[in-house]
């Protein structure tokens, strides 16, 4: 193996010891392997990783089923650095050709050609691995894992051309925080593709009870797990915050207000407050954080609302491009017509936005509240002029609202 390659790349991250057992996105992912590619596409900490390896775990552990009969494993954990192209397939093939129980020569020639002083195209070097694991008679499931940190477009064009012509003896799984630019609507179409997404991944209401109360040990009330499971929405790395929070104040008082305390988590709170700036709102190009500031005065959003709202006329395309990015944003129609932000994802935003450009604040819930008048939703536009401070405002909408009532 080259000098260059990290091999601790190639590991499959071990198991958490604080583990809910989920057998029925298990399920869904053996009866995935009769497909091309496995997509889990979510938003930070909503246990993509976690969940492939559980997975994985329980194909080795089920090693004298049909279930397992073949199968043979390889894993990358991807960075921004293998954004080359020479680097991304010098991982993806030796990936394949490190896995345990794999032919040794698997590889070895596409590898060859991808190293010489002047390679052939992709596409050649691909046709040379794919007619190898065409002859081949097990099974082999590679994991990208992180492929949201790959934006080179001819690494994307490289994975298209492998989908379009991967044999049966080789699966595809794709762990990110966003979607990749492969052509999923034509694999959805042709049930090629097996897809998890943030919806499926939430925690259940028997998995947030035994997640807190099993694993976590904190012996919560029905009623405080409904309302945690409510709040955080099944995020599962937001319930882990919520249990350290219970588990801190156990420690500093030896007993906690649980109810209490549920009600006052929020995107504010520190814990999630670090959590999600680190790893979701700093992540985002400056144009996408203001974006994100200015609309979340707003409950829900349609494109034209955000336009009025950010001064800008790219809402449907930025709106689009959340959605497909995972950054904690929820249609609320089947036509993407209405959007809104996860609780704690807004709770963040509304905190952020007051403490970078407070001035701005009443503005946008004036623009939002002439918005919604403009467009007959008066119940919203008084909520918004109230907001804004405006009462006069808020008095003569509400006695607009109430003439129909009294004709």
């Amino acid at each position: 193996m080259s000098a260059s390659i990290l091999v601790t790349k190639f590991f499959v991250p071990p198991s958490r010891s604080k583990l809910v057992p989920r057998p029925r996105l298990i399920e869904r992912l053996d009866k995935s392997l009769h497909h091309k590619l496995t997509l889990i596409s979510a938003p930070a900490g909503f246990g993509k990783t976690t969940l492939v390896t559980e997975w994985l775990d329980s194909l080795r552990l089920d090693a004298k089923t049909v279930k397992n009969d073949g199968n043979r494993i390889g894993w990358v954990s991807l960075d921004e650095g293998d954004n080359d192209p020479v680097r991304f397939l010098t991982y993806f093939i030796t990936a394949i050709n490190q896995s345990e129980g794999i032919d040794a020569a698997l590889g070895k020639e596409a590898l060859s050609m991808l190293h010489t002083p002047q390679p052939p195209p992709i596409q050649t070097i691909l046709t040379s691995l794919i007619n190898e694991i065409a002859a081949i008679t097990y099974r082999i499931i590679l994991v990208l894992d992180d492929l949201h940190l790959i934006d080179d477009q001819s690494i994307h064009d490289a994975l298209n051309f492998l989908l379009e012509n991967i044999p049966p003896q080789m699966h595809l799984v794709i762990a990110t925080r966003e979607d990749p630019y492969l052509p999923l609507s034509r694999l959805r179409t042709r049930d090629q593709m097996t897809e998890l997404r943030a919806a499926d991944l939430r925690f259940t209401s028997t998995e947030t009870a035994d997640f807190l109360n099993k694993m976590m040990g904190l012996n919560l009330a029905a009623d405080d797990i409904a309302a945690l499971e409510a709040r955080t929405e099944g995020w599962i790395a937001g319930l882990q915050l919520a249990s350290l929070a219970l588990q801190g104040n156990i420690l500093l008082r030896g007993h906690i207000d649980s109810s209490r305390l549920i009600q006052t988590f929020t995107g504010s709170h520190r814990l999630v407050l670090d959590y999600l700036v680190e790893e979701v709102l700093n992540q985002q190009p400056e144009d996408v954080q203001d974006f994100l500031l200015k609309t979340a005065v707003l409950n829900r959003m349609t494109a034209s609302l955000c336009d009025t709202l950010t001064g800008q006329n790219n809402g449907q395309m930025t709106l689009e491009m959340l959605e497909r990015a995972n950054l904690f944003i929820i249609p609320l129609d089947n036509k993407r017509s209405w959007y809104r932000y996860h609780h704690l994802f807004a709770d963040l935003l509304r905190q952020r936005l007051r403490q970078t450009h407070e001035d701005l604040v009443l503005k946008l819930h004036l623009r939002a509240s002439e918005w919604y008048k403009q467009n007959d939703h008066l119940p919203e536009a008084i909520q918004h002029a109230l907001a804004a401070k405006d009462f006069e405002t808020a008095a003569d909408l509400t006695e607009l609202a109430w003439r129909p009532m009294n004709m």
